[in-house]
């Protein structure tokens, strides 16, 4: 229950950082850069394939967010609107290379976090990149917002701009076809 209630904490915490911003307050969009530009770059590193794009394409993100920002009605939102922003950003950035990838989970990234140890080997890091890559792009970008961003199903609808209905399909799609990925490619 305790995670619960830190979630929750943040997500305040959040609401009154992006108030802030609106009210003119340069140092809490400095606080909201910090809270939020690690996670934004990791997400746009995995939709862009690349980890040295990723900066580049985070300028232009927060260069919108700052401009962006006295004009959101709704500060609950922010979580969903910052990656909708990202989402955009990385897809214009991939228009113009043709492309559209995930960069592959990193050790780092699967910690069991009951216990700061790895939750899986890097074998099965490997595979497990391999399983993702195999999914259609909508399905891997479902799976990546919601247990690797642990966005909720309603954040990821506004983030995707996608129907709350088409993100629970891309889910259960997502989670089938992995699972049956996984399954074929066991030795």
């Amino acid at each position: 229950m305790g995670g619960r209630m830190g979630d929750e904490t943040n997500r305040i915490r959040e609401q009154v950082l992006a108030l802030r911003c609106q009210a003119g307050d340069d140092r809490a969009f400095e606080e909201l850069v910090g809270a939020f530009h690690e996670r934004l770059r990791s997400y746009v590193a995995r939709v862009l394939g690349l980890a040295d794009a990723a900066d580049d394409v985070l300028q232009d993100v927060w260069l919108d967010v700052y401009r962006g920002i006295p004009r959101l009605r709704n500060v609950r939102g922010l979580r969903s609107w910052l990656y909708r922003i990202a989402r955009g950003r990385a897809a214009l950035h991939l228009r113009r290379r043709k492309a559209w990838s995930f960069e592959p989970l990193a050790a780092e990234d699967a910690i069991d976090d009951a216990h700061g140890e790895p939750a899986c080997s890097p074998e099965e890091i490997e595979r497990l990149n391999r399983c993702l890559d195999a999914l259609a792009p909508p399905h891997r970008e479902a799976l990546v917002l919601r247990f690797m961003e642990d966005m909720t199903y309603e954040e990821i609808a506004t983030a995707t701009g996608c129907e709350l209905g088409t993100v629970r399909s891309r889910l259960h799609y997502a989670k089938r076809a992995l699972r049956e990925i996984i399954e074929r490619s066991e030795p």
